[in-house]
């Protein structure tokens, strides 16, 4: 099977309707249609779906949640090395604001403080394994940060994308939405 595209955009409108209300095509739109169009990409390969985590997967799966867990530890204690060593050179993080960083970029904020990641904590995180060596993380976390526009503290819903690079697991893409709050 082949599949041939040569934009985003043949298949994905430049606009969505939601309701009554039509959004524009916006930067982060388009890296939530990529990283979709991705994961269902690789979830094709050969025709297979993606492999949920069964026993064969248990050393897949301890590898990336360990470098998981140095990427969220690296967040809270950020230095270039360290972080560098967990992202992809192809990072594309799209935070929950629509924001759009790279590696370097990333790597810049973080290092230099303006922004501040306090918290990252789970409610949900799970792994699949759709084409080796990638695995997608999805889940719900609770993020806190602090920037120059204040403190956030937002329930996410998210779907991470990991890739093994020469033997080790680095994070490749991101892309969070807010959840609503809750009622008391």
């Amino acid at each position: 099977m082949s599949v041939s595209i040569t934009s985003i955009e043949s298949i994905m409108p430049f606009s969505a309707t939601h309701g009554s209300t039509t959004m524009p095509r916006t930067p982060a739109r388009a890296m939530s249609a990529t990283i979709l169009l991705a994961a269902m990409l690789a979830a094709s390969v050969g025709g297979r779906p993606p492999r949920a985590v069964a026993q064969d997967a248990a050393p897949e799966l301890a590898a990336v949640t360990r470098a998981d867990d140095e990427r969220v530890a690296a967040f809270r204690a950020p230095t270039a090395e360290r972080l560098a060593a967990v992202f992809s050179d192809d990072l594309h993080y799209a935070h929950s604001t629509g924001v759009v960083d790279t590696k370097a970029s990333f790597i810049d904020v973080l290092t230099s403080g303006r922004t501040k990641y306090l918290g990252i904590d789970y409610t949900k995180r799970e792994f699949t394994f759709p084409a080796p060596g990638i695995a997608l993380m999805t889940g719900r976390a609770r993020i806190q940060a602090q920037s120059a526009t204040g403190t956030m503290d937002n329930a996410l819903s998210f779907l991470a994308v990991w890739r093994l690079e020469n033997g080790r697991w680095r994070f490749l893409a991101w892309q969070s939405c807010r959840l609503p709050a809750t009622a008391p």
